[in-house]
């Protein structure tokens, strides 16, 4: 697998997306200068919650994000595959990143009524 660290390897992930490390730490709720250190390979490890953050937000598996495999597919579960789809798409219109955004210190019955009229919305 090379020796490639995990901060160069979600460097080079942030590079292929179009996402920057500021961006990725205000999404996922983690300090600028945590994810600062991890990346420059200052930090010498991770959790495994906050591996399977970055993995997920990053639509990788975590053994690839750990060096441990040499594809970044997350698996053949189509539902993994499908919230995959979903989280490029909220990396990549920014109209979705700000409705994600939004969303994420809403409470629990907010974000149930958006879900319904989103539903109603559908239904046209």
């Amino acid at each position: 697998m090379g020796n490639i660290s995990i901060g160069e390897r979600i460097d080079g992930l942030l590079r292929e997306r179009g996402i920057s490390g500021s961006c990725m730490s205000t999404d996922l709720g983690m300090s600028r200068s945590f994810m600062t250190e991890l990346r420059k390979g200052r930090a010498r490890g991770i959790n495994a919650d906050t591996a399977s953050r970055i993995a997920d937000y990053l639509g990788v598996s975590v053994d690839y994000l750990l060096g441990k495999s040499p594809t970044p597919d997350l698996s053949d579960d189509p539902m993994e595959k499908e919230l995959a789809g979903y989280l490029e798409e909220l990396r990549n219109r920014p109209e979705q990143r700000m409705l994600f955004s939004a969303t994420r210190k809403a409470t629990r019955e907010q974000i149930e009524a958006i879900a319904h009229m989103v539903e109603e919305m559908q239904k046209g």
